[in-house]
């Protein structure tokens, strides 16, 4: 059996995804597109700042508020493949998907919450 240190430093060290998500609002359509080198953070860093009506994207949280938790979805898109090429970067991947996601979805004005097309987060 693993002791507590081991289980914890495990998951400390083991891969964390690294990709593009995005919070979508099912009455309307609008999207909040984000990216983060570590996925799971970002989803209940917004989650939670939603829910206590702190989120820093007024027009998300405005309408979060209007229609309620139900008509949101958090959504992973796109996980980087990590290869094991040596000349593989995670960050250089994700700014491919970013850009990728962000021609696809047009996430600005009434298609979507974002107001830059910098998505990515810690």
């Amino acid at each position: 059996m693993k002791t507590r240190q081991e289980i914890k430093r495990e998951y400390k060290e083991r891969r964390k995804p690294a990709g593009v998500f995005h919070i979508k609002n099912i009455a309307n359509g609008k999207v909040l597109l984000g990216s983060s080198l570590n996925l799971e953070g970002p989803l209940n860093a917004h989650k939670f700042m939603l829910t206590i009506g702190r989120h820093l994207n007024e027009a998300l949280q405005k309408e979060w508020n209007e229609y309620g938790p139900d008509k949101f979805v958090f959504e992973i898109l796109e996980v980087v493949k990590v290869t094991d090429d040596p000349d593989f970067n995670v960050s250089d991947e994700l700014t491919l998907l970013e850009e990728i996601w962000l021609e696809k979805l047009q996430p600005f004005g009434e298609r979507g919450y974002n107001k830059s097309s910098r998505i990515r987060q810690a």
